[in-house]
């Protein structure tokens, strides 16, 4: 392997060995903070102190060769090695390792300090300077400033000299506090507060050139910017803080600056002090590329910032906008040897954010008879009879119920209908994606108007839509010199159908496209509800729309980006279906969008219906008939087969005609327990309605069969709660049947055996006796695996509904409270899951009550009605 010399101005990601060029100096720091770099610089330009320095990002010795190389060329001349390793030893332990010999050889002052602001006791076995020592040192980072980077300087001054520290301590900064502004004057000032959340390390560093530049440009769209400086939103302090400035001047708007999350992936989310506001939360990212590389890459940010800036914040809700600065490398200092890297604030990036956030603001503001909303319902494919479409969901029955929320709510909804129907009828005599020509045409746009908004547009937009279109005057959408749209306006609210991507073209293919610009009447649809609407907030409705595919960077866009151009800086609402956050996401990220999860169709188990529930009755009576009536097999099996090549299922379970009657009967009773055992939807969601009834009960009992979070306990599976209790009462096996069932067991190299009929067992209910717990005939044995069902017996292992062979013969025993729950016949193993699952829906309903001694069943009903049933219901209603 090679070493590659360190490039000024970057920051090596992928691990590769570099040399950093450094020369030899008495005092090195090492940190992955470039803001301790550049306040470092700062205040050794200011006193030099009788020492040489050299100052690094730890970063660019992630590398085992890269140590080596430095340690060789620079770190074992020095007297001081101060280092601060952020995530500890696991973090960086080769380095930490190597540079603990290289002291221990040189007699050279080593002190391993935390990142953060948390203790970190494992670092002190690396050092060779005191705890004492280190924590003084770690103080001066921890207070941050540059009087603070000053005194650090010193001490390790004095270090390098043999000396002891001088008496003087590190100046307190504030935990958290308000910056650059004061509470009383915010208390009186009448403008929408937009409280701006930022790192201390900032104000410590003296880089809040991004935080003063999004301040700015929040006054200038007329909001009272509240700037506030937290350690992290996890911290005590911190949150106290925002609670306190929250109290007097309550924010409109949050914009927040800083990274990761409170809530843990996966978990229950944690209420923040940012909560309490019921604002409205913006995520900026200070971006930790140059602006050259955000530019010219396609995702828009690193990995890195990915993570930290974009997917943790989610976590907690927050929606994400742009970055504002991206890190510069401004100049490279000769006297430490280093890069100083800053965050340098891009002035349009922040002036989109403050006009997002104003325009929120005004939303929250304004009163609801005077918000114009605008409901845009996606067409997909582009055909009339596609109108209103969303996957799982009833579109226009829930825009229904969105206007008819808004109405109650206050808003002006003019005659909009008040029912699904209606509003088809409205929207088909309208102008549409398939037609406009003799169709009511309810909202234009003149050529004039759209040619201002079009000319406002990036010239690189222009030229795209343009040589892909043509003129705005070639646009079929064009007519008498004004855009018909399609678009029906009722009172203040606005419903209308989103536009397609473009004409003569295969919307399939094209819908998701990374590179077609959508049309000139495309832009004119939103440029009007964006202008001479002066939509408040716009709704796109059904799952899912075009918007967010069209071209661009996939976040932090640039004005160059489509879904930026065409939807600005206005709220945008996105009801989308929960079980899709993949594409919910797209949404979120590239245009800033609310996403609303609304409810996936009730579930429901397939069940068998028409052809398959009379080959399922035949095959029961098949292999009843096949020990009382051999000659009835014939004619069984004659009708199974005509039966199967009329439905085609012979096909589906691709039977070729020479298979064995067995293998035959097996393969097909497989498949319909398959069939039997789907979970399918039935019917389509409203939004804003939850399932009633049957539907209800089938959807929650969908939802409790699968397993949440560690599955043991309320988490548990529901049917497998109730098969363990089910059939946990019954009593273990005999000494001969053990023997029995091991006979039973070595003779699988056979693959057929007769198994014993045992005593039958009393009922776990009490009251009457259980069925045998298995049939005195000849069964195929041959991997049965968890198939054998259940016997409590170390010879067999416990039933579960979820992981078993469905058309496996069932062996266990049959309780009184199944066996009466259907009249069906019970034979397999699938037979038995449908009992479970049967009875689960009826314990859910209420139908029956659950015995007393079933504690796993009641624990997970416990769950079901305190949190999962309420829950349907409410996003039912959301």
């Amino acid at each position: 392997m090679h070493l590659l010399l360190a490039t000024r101005g970057s920051i090596a990601e992928n691990g590769e060995a570099i040399d950093l060029g450094q020369t030899p100096a008495d005092v090195i720091i090492l940190t992955a903070a470039d803001t301790d770099i550049s306040c470092l610089a700062s205040a050794y330009q200011n006193n030099r102190h009788g020492v040489t320095l050299r100052l690094a990002n730890l970063m660019r010795l992630s590398h085992p060769m890269s140590v080596d190389a430095y340690i060789e060329s620079t770190a074992r001349f020095a007297k001081v090695i101060v280092v601060r390793c952020l995530g500890g030893e696991g973090y960086w332990p080769y380095g930490l390792q190597a540079l603990h010999a290289l002291a221990l050889e040189q007699n050279i002052a080593l002190a391993l300090l935390p990142g953060d602001d948390k203790s970190d006791p494992s670092l002190q076995r690396f050092c060779t300077v005191s705890p004492s020592v280190c924590l003084a040192l770690w103080d001066c980072f921890v207070e941050g400033g540059e009087a603070n980077a000053g005194l650090l300087l010193d001490y390790c001054a004095r270090l390098a000299r043999g000396e002891k520290l001088s008496d003087e301590t590190a100046a307190p900064l504030p935990k958290a506090g308000l910056w650059n502004c004061n509470l009383n004057d915010l208390k009186q000032d009448t403008r929408p507060k937009a409280a701006v959340l930022f790192y201390r390390s900032l104000v410590q560093s003296g880089q809040t050139a991004a935080i003063l530049a999004l301040c700015e440009a929040l006054s200038h769209e007329g909001l009272a910017a509240v700037p506030i400086y937290v350690p992290s939103l996890r911290d005590p302090v911190g949150a106290a803080t925002l609670e306190t400035v929250f109290a007097a001047a309550m924010p409109d708007i949050i914009l927040n600056a800083t990274a990761f999350s409170v809530s843990a992936p996966g978990a229950e989310r944690i209420a923040t002090a940012l909560d309490k506001s019921k604002a409205v939360v913006l995520q900026v990212a200070l971006a930790g590329t140059s602006r050259e590389v955000w530019g010219a890459s396609p995702q828009g940010l690193s990995s890195k910032d990915l993570i930290m800036n974009v997917a943790l914040p989610e976590v907690d809700g927050r929606l994400f906008t742009r970055a504002i600065s991206f890190k510069a490398a401004v100049q490279f200092d000769e006297s430490v040897e280093s890069d100083i890297f800053t965050h340098q604030p891009d002035i349009p990036r922040c002036t989109f954010v403050a006009k997002l956030a104003a325009n929120w603001a005004r939303l929250k503001r304004t009163p609801n008879a005077d918000k114009h909303v605008a409901i845009l319902l996606a067409n997909y494919p582009n055909k009339d009879g596609r109108l209103a479409n969303g996957v799982g969901l009833d579109t226009p029955a829930g825009t229904i119920e969105v206007i008819k929320a808004l109405a109650r709510e206050g808003y002006d909804i003019g005659d909009a209908p008040l029912n699904s129907d209606g509003l088809m009828d409205v929207l088909r005599a309208g102008v549409t994606n398939a037609n406009h020509k003799n169709r009511v045409v309810s909202e234009r746009l003149f050529l004039s108007h759209y040619s201002a908004f079009f000319e406002t547009l990036p010239v690189q937009i222009q030229d795209e839509v343009t040589a892909r279109w043509g003129t705005p005057e070639a646009d079929p959408f064009l007519v008498d010199g004004a855009f018909a749209l399609p678009l029906t306006r009722f009172g203040n609210v606005i419903v209308g159908i989103q536009p397609a991507r473009g004409y003569n073209i295969n919307p399939t293919e094209t819908y998701h496209s990374p590179d077609l610009v959508p049309p000139h009447n495309y832009l004119a649809t939103y440029a009007f509800l964006r202008g001479k609407f002066a939509a408040h907030a716009i709704v796109h409705m059904g799952k899912h729309g075009n918007l967010e595919w069209l071209p661009g960077k996939a976040l932090a866009l640039s004005p160059n980006c489509y879904p930026e151009a065409i939807l600005g800086p206005l709220p945008n609402i996105y009801p989308f279906i929960v079980n899709d956050p993949g594409e919910g996401t797209q949404a979120k990220r590239r245009s800033a969008a609310v996403i609303i999860d609304h409810l996936t169709p009730p579930l429901t188990r397939a069940e068998s219906h028409g052809p398959m529930r009379d080959l399922e009755a035949l095959v029961d009576e098949y292999y009843q008939a096949a020990g009382s009536d051999p000659r009835r097999l014939k004619i069984l099996s004659r009708q199974i087969a005509e039966l199967m090549q009329v439905s085609g299922l012979d096909l589906d379970i691709g039977l070729s005609g020479g298979e064995a009657e067995t293998d035959k009967l097996e393969r097909l009773d497989a498949h319909l327990c398959d069939l039997k055992e789907l979970q399918i939807r039935d019917g389509l969601h409203v939004f804003g309605v939850a399932p009633e009834g049957r539907l209800l009960t089938d959807l929650v009992v969908a939802l409790a069969r699968v397993p949440r979070g560690a599955g043991e306990g309320r988490d548990n599976s529901l049917q497998r709660a109730i098969a363990a209790d089910v059939f946990e009462k019954v009593p273990p096996l005999s000494t001969e049947e053990t023997t029995t069932l091991i006979a039973l067991k070595s003779s699988l190299s056979v693959g057929i055996a007769r198994v014993f009929t045992p005593t039958p067992y009393p009922s776990p209910q009490g009251g009457g006796e259980l069925e045998n717990s298995m049939p005195a005939a000849p069964l195929p044995l041959e991997g049965r695996g968890k198939g054998w069902g259940y016997a409590k017996s170390t010879a067999l292992k416990s039933f579960d509904p979820l992981a078993c062979s469905l058309s496996d013969t069932w062996l266990g025993s049959k309780p009184t409270i199944l066996a009466n729950i259907s009249s069906d016949p019970w034979r397999i193993n699938g037979d038995t899951v449908e009992r479970i699952e049967l009875l689960a829906a009826k314990l859910v309903a209420g139908e029956i009550e659950c015995p007393q001694n079933w504690h796993a069943t009641r624990l997970v009903l416990d769950e079901i009605n305190t949190r999962l049933l309420p829950s349907v219901i409410a996003s039912g209603a959301a």
